[in-house]
């Protein structure tokens, strides 16, 4: 405030202050500020300036805004919601154009049906349409302005002429050009709200506008809500951001989670193959992360953004997208003075990293000695060891056949008691029968 008064009255003669008296006497009459310049219903001699309680709370109202916006360092040119709205009312009029590009097409396919396969943009078929109208009237007029080859302009004449429409009326065309000047107006309208869009990307995210785009960064600020919302996400979640629906059905069946969402129609996930797509949304996401909180978070006060980290962040994503198609890993860097600099990312080679490692020390404490007593063994004695070896595999083979017969004998012995058993309970049985 001080400075303020200052600047205002540079030739004032009494000084001024500013410390703890002065805000204990402005916060007195803060306090008192009712009673100061209340109205002379009290019959005082002080016949000052009368100021309503409704003026009062209108002047504490202004006041709170004022300071409020200047806490806030208000910026017009970083409101998001412009951003949201313009990409909403882009994705709406999209579908409204091919709507009504669609009902021209069938409507004015019933008197030239040949033309939809010969001009398919919607734009010079609804031009088409205007100009010429009824399919008689085609090879009178010249088409050069709307079909810049010469060969379709030739296919549309011929075929107007061997056409195998019905024939409408002049009520009827007139009905349809109608409909083709709104798909034009809308068409041109569309192109207006992207420069819009272009600019507002521009002047509130930079950085990441060079990263994804203008459509595909406005989308992921319109998807979190704003800005600020975007810059608190980590780059995981950024990554899957618009496949929510697939993440959790992904966690209800057990399968595998989904690699991209809206950042899929990027452009630098559009150039990668198709088994390369994860990777490079993955290293994007976490480029696209630094990107929004370097935008929401910088200074609003500099006429010019800083956006070396979005092109250092392209370089990079770009030069990570070429290491995995096989070339080299060189990342173009931008210094700060603007020059481009080049630096190469290291990349494993199997056969290198083996070359380069480094072979152990030898450690002589963990070899094992055998102890020698120098004396070769003869012949002889390798022979008798042999027979000692047949003699006790012998011995055991002849073991092992007398407990098998032994076990057979038993065996017998127990058949012939079992026998003798049988047949004198027969005897008994019938002895007993007789008496």
């Amino acid at each position: 405030m001080v400075a303020g008064i200052k600047e205002a009255v540079p030739n004032l003669a009494c000084s001024l202050a500013c410390d703890a008296k002065t805000h204990e006497l402005f916060r007195g009459i803060r306090q008192h500020l009712d009673d100061l310049m209340a109205d002379g219903e009290s019959g005082g001699d002080d016949k000052g300036p009368t100021v309503s309680g409704a003026d009062l709370n209108a002047m504490r109202l202004g006041l709170s805004h004022s300071l409020s916006r200047y806490k806030l360092k208000f910026s017009s040119d970083k409101v998001d919601t412009m951003v949201i709205q313009a990409i909403g009312l882009l994705d709406e009029l999209d579908k409204e154009i091919n709507t009504y590009a669609m009902r021209v097409k069938e409507w004015y396919g019933w008197h030239f049906p040949e033309l939809q396969a010969i001009a398919n943009d919607n734009a010079q078929y609804s031009k088409l349409v205007l100009k010429c109208g009824f399919r008689n009237k085609y090879r009178d007029h010249d088409l050069s302005q709307i079909l810049e080859d010469e060969s379709v302009e030739t296919a549309v004449k011929e075929a107007a002429e061997v056409s195998m429409g019905t024939e409408i009326s002049d009520l009827d065309i007139i009905n349809i050009k109608s409909l083709a000047e709104q798909v034009l107006s809308l068409a041109e309208y569309r192109i207006q709200l992207f420069d819009y869009l272009k600019n507002r990307m521009n002047a509130i995210a930079p950085n990441l506008t060079i990263l994804l785009g203008e459509l595909v960064g406005a989308r992921l600020i319109s998807h979190s809500g704003s800005l600020m919302n975007l810059a608190k996400q980590p780059a995981s979640t950024i990554q899957i951001l618009g496949a929510e629906k697939a993440l959790f059905r992904a966690l209800k069946t057990k399968h595998d989670t989904p690699k991209y969402g809206l950042i899929y129609h990027a452009s630098l996930v559009g150039q990668a193959a198709p088994k390369h797509k994860g990777k490079i949304s993955r290293v994007l996401a976490a480029k696209a992360a630094l990107a929004t909180r370097v935008d929401a978070l910088s200074d609003e006060a500099l006429d010019h953004p800083d956006t070396t980290i979005g092109y250092e962040g392209r370089a990079k994503v770009e030069a990570r997208l070429r290491q995995l198609e096989g070339g080299d890993g060189t990342v173009i860097l931008a210094n700060k003075d603007g020059k481009l600099s080049a630096a190469k990312t290291a990349k494993y080679v199997a056969t290198a990293a083996k070359s380069t490692a480094v072979a152990p020390a030898y450690n002589e404490s963990s070899d094992m000695v055998l102890e020698d007593d120098g004396k070769k063994k003869s012949k002889k004695d390798k022979k008798k060891k042999k027979r000692k070896a047949d003699d006790i595999e012998e011995d055991a083979e002849a073991e092992e056949s007398s407990k098998k017969k032994s076990k057979s004998d038993d065996s017998e012995e127990d058949k012939e008691s079992k026998k003798k058993a049988k047949k004198e309970k027969k005897a008994k049985k019938e002895k007993k029968s007789k008496k």
